[in-house]
């Protein structure tokens, strides 16, 4: 009987696995032949399928690729592009984004959003899977079978929310998605650094609507992502709408009226505005040349690559900024990187190129089609997952720093920015309060030293635990974080092993512009933040030693200790208190010293009393064998 091999989620696995880059702008799909990574492409040799999906009302069917882009000039609000740019968010994330779409959102939209598409409404990961469909169908029609199985990139800045939004699109498309990769790690591969013995490479990646920057070490085979950094709200797409928005107030001006109530003109208007922006990657000036509905309406612009240079200059200054904090963490200089990698269709444009190669003084790679690059390191990666190559190992690094709150709305962090994933963590907590049943587990994500100045992801509550004294409670919070970039987080109680776990799916409401601050805000606050934690476990260990001091007062037996040893213990109770509400941190540690000096005699006494209560009735024997 023939043995069929199942994949993790239980489908028969498929002869081929594919690399996809599920891109803003275009996305491809890639395999492994016998001469190296080649993209599947159409029978006109084309690669791209650009990442839109139209609705077709009549009849009720979806466009995606070459044919939905056609109809998008025509009808934009039956189309959705960029999608990229909404996977995980909820509509408050991408106010800024809307407004420079002419895309519908569905009412009710708060924490995932609906795009309306004619009477239909369908959320980023389905259009997604749209997209993903298409491209698996071309796989499966070029290889004459179904293929199941993939590896999906994504920009490596990506939140958990983000990723877990890619991998649902898989899963809708019916693939079986092997790995969610970092964009910047796979585009490494396709320029064949891995041939390389030992190197440090920074992977500069520019798409449509994401900018990474990653550090990567190769040594022996083995890719390693030290660092990386990013911003997940600029990218290709920005420099079009800086473009676009400069056109379309030129040509309203010269059709006096407003193109926001004409999506056809605004659909024409940006087309052109991203054909100029092309050809000024090549040329030092471009024509633009727009067609109003009437007659004797007519723009004509010219643009120079030096007027589009300014246009969008500080739009790639926002990018080197990324590129220098990331060897800031690294504590390493721009001559110490090895070679430069370029990924992404907006490292076509000239000034770009040039920035690039003034801030890491060396010419970047450019050798290999910059919309490709990614879609074949894909390729590669999963063709290492099937078995294809030995000699490879890839090690990604999670971006930002993982952990739970602790009394005083303190942040205990578990796992540390940068850390090599897949990983795992864990560190034992204990209870505040007494006779505590139920513990709550709050996740968060980010560099801050507060709760309130991190990204809250998760809270669930650890229940059953049974009811001891505080501080007694060995409560281990566990937190895994897969290939894919999923965590998982679990609480045990030691002594029940009672466990409850969750898989984060992160809670939604940031704005982009708060996520996008909270690396930069963890180094400008990093003073005042220390500050501000050792107040609150100052209070915190002031809290400890004055209940436990007050406990032993009320406790202790009659006669154990004299008045003026318990008047004196008091007394140091009471300035302590008076103390505990001060911002004077070292007056609270210093009186929280002395109170402890004051009872420690006491505590000494309770506990000698304890243990001879405890052994009274206890031969030598067992006292010995104990």
């Amino acid at each position: 009987m023939p043995v069929i091999e199942l994949s993790l989620s239980g489908r028969p696995k498929s002869a081929r696995v594919v690399g996809i880059d599920l891109g803003t702008t275009n996305s491809l799909v890639a395999y492994m032949s016998e001469s190296g990574p080649e993209v599947v492409r159409d029978e006109n040799g084309n690669g791209l399928v650009p990442s839109v999906v139209f609705y077709e009302s009549d009849n009720d069917r979806l466009l995606v690729g070459e044919a939905a882009r056609d109809n998008l000039v025509f009808e934009p609000r039956k189309a959705i592009y960029s999608v990229k740019r909404f996977m995980g968010k909820g509509s408050a994330d991408v106010q800024e984004d809307l407004s420079l779409v002419p895309f519908k959102i569905a009412p009710a939209s708060e924490h995932v959003i609906g795009f309306e598409m004619g009477d239909r409404v369908f959320t980023p990961p389905e259009i997604s899977a749209f997209i993903l469909r298409e491209l698996k169908k071309r796989a499966s029609r070029f290889f004459g079978e179904e293929v199941l199985q993939a590896v999906i990139t994504v920009p490596a800045y990506f939140n958990d929310a983000q990723r877990q939004a890619t991998k649902d699109a898989g899963h809708l498309a019916g693939l079986d998605v092997l790995r969610i990769v970092n964009e910047p790690t796979a585009a490494s591969l396709a320029y064949g650094i891995d041939k390389r013995n030992e190197a440090v490479v920074a992977v500069y990646d520019f798409g449509g609507g994401t900018f990474d920057i990653s550090i990567l070490k190769l040594k022996d085979g083995i890719f390693e992502v030290l660092a990386t950094n990013g911003d997940t709200h600029l990218g290709g797409d920005d420099i079009d709408n800086r473009l676009i928005t400069t056109i379309v107030d030129d040509v309203e001006r010269c059709f006096n009226r407003s193109l926001r109530g004409n999506p056809e003109l605004f659909q024409v208007t940006r087309k052109a505005a991203i054909r100029a922006k092309h050809q000024l990657s090549t040329d030092d000036r471009a024509m633009i040349e727009i067609k109003g509905n009437d007659q004797h309406e007519e723009y004509r612009r010219e643009i120079t690559r030096d007027e589009f240079n300014e246009l969008i200059s500080d739009i790639v200054e926002r990018t080197l900024a990324p590129c220098k904090q990331a060897l800031k963490d690294l504590n390493l200089a721009p001559e110490q990187i090895d070679e430069v990698v370029m990924v992404g269709g907006s490292t076509r444009i000239p000034l770009v190129r040039d920035k690039v190669k003034e801030l890491f003084k060396r010419e970047p790679h450019l050798e290999v089609n910059a919309d490709e690059v990614v879609a074949l390191g894909a390729a590669i990666q999963a063709d290492v997952l099937a078995g294809g190559r030995r000699d490879l190992l890839l090690l990604d690094v999670t971006p930002l720093s993982l952990g739970i709150e602790t009394m005083g709305g303190v942040v205990a962090r578990i796992i540390h920015r940068n850390a090599t994933i897949p990983t795992s963590a864990a560190e034992m907590f204990t209870t505040w309060v007494d006779y505590q049943t139920g513990i709550d587990i709050h996740v968060l994500q980010g560099e801050r030293e507060l709760v309130d100045d991190c990204r809250s992801l998760a809270k669930f509550t650890l229940k059953g635990t049974p009811p001891q004294p505080a501080g007694l409670p060995r409560i281990e919070v566990r937190f895994l974080i897969d290939a894919n970039g999923i965590l998982t987080v679990s609480a045990r109680d030691q002594r029940t092993n009672q466990e409850q776990s969750i898989e984060v799916k992160p809670s939604y409401g940031l704005t982009d512009d708060q996520i996008e601050k909270m690396l930069l805000d963890s180094f400008e606050f990093a003073e005042e933040d220390v500050l501000k934690r050792q107040l609150i476990e100052a209070r915190n260990e002031a809290e400890t030693v004055m209940r436990a001091a007050e406990k032993a007062l009320v406790e202790h037996p009659r006669g154990l200790i004299d008045e003026n040893e318990q008047l004196g213990i008091r007394r140091a109770i009471d300035e302590l208190r008076q103390t505990v509400g001060t911002d004077d941190t070292q007056l609270i540690r210093e009186k929280t010293t002395a109170l402890d000096e004051k009872s420690h005699h006491l505590a000494e006494l309770i506990m000698d009393g304890a243990l001879v209560a405890a052994f009274k009735n206890r031969k030598a024997s067992e006292v010995a064998e104990g």
